[in-house]
């Protein structure tokens, strides 16, 4: 992950500034967007969420759409560290020693449980970790979150309490974001990324896993 100094310098030549309402969406379920906007919550922008649906769904309800791209004149982004959002391996390897925290994977049940290809050297998760794949929190038909109700009941029904940390991981830090959106939906006040996921921790020989 890049500083929040570089990244308010990337998102204000973008036109993003931090005085600005920020909608994001994707074609896929807030596969990618959710990524950008935990990348925005970590470098401190107050005010940013994801289109419901995405773009699929906009266009599924017939909305106006264009092939015009603005452009935007740079904006200020006043760059705002909230570190809490970005876990490290080392804060992983601390909750496996002492607790705290619950860990969610993302990945696809097959991937979880080291049955599917990987890009990493090995297969299997971090121990501890319960799988919500992050398809779950998605209605198939319109790839937009489920209803509250139900999405909580998917997390409740992994373990998650809701006064305590979580840590959202996944193969490299992107689906993992989507679900640290869903659970912030929900009111979890206490979520982080781990960034490095299982791009890192699969690529590292001397750390535990579990299939």
């Amino acid at each position: 992950m890049a500083s929040p100094a570089a990244l308010a310098q990337s998102f204000a030549a973008a036109g993003v500034g931090t005085d600005q309402r920020v909608i994001i969406y994707d074609r896929r379920g807030g596969y990618s967007a959710g990524r950008v906007w935990w990348t925005l919550q970590y470098a401190g922008h107050p005010r940013a969420g994801l289109l419901d649906g995405g773009f699929t769904r906009w266009q599924a309800e017939g909305r106006t759409v264009t092939q015009e791209i603005p452009e935007l004149p740079p904006a200020r982004f006043d760059a705002r560290a909230q570190s809490r959002w970005l876990t490290h391996k080392c804060d992983v390897l601390r909750i496996l020693r002492e607790g705290g925290a619950r860990i969610i994977d993302a990945r696809s049940s097959e991937r979880f449980h080291g049955r599917a290809p990987e890009p990493a050297r090995r297969k299997g998760h971090i121990p501890g970790a319960v799988n919500v794949p992050y398809g779950q929190n998605l209605s198939p038909q319109t790839e937009s979150f489920l209803e509250l109700a139900s999405l909580r009941r998917i997390y409740e029904e992994a373990g998650v309490r809701f006064d305590e940390p979580v840590v959202t991981t996944c193969g490299s830090g992107v689906t993992a974001s989507l679900a640290a959106f869903a659970l912030t939906l929900l009111g979890h006040r206490d979520v982080a990324v781990y960034d490095g996921s299982w791009a890192e921790w699969g690529n590292t020989d001397d750390l535990p896993v579990e299939s």
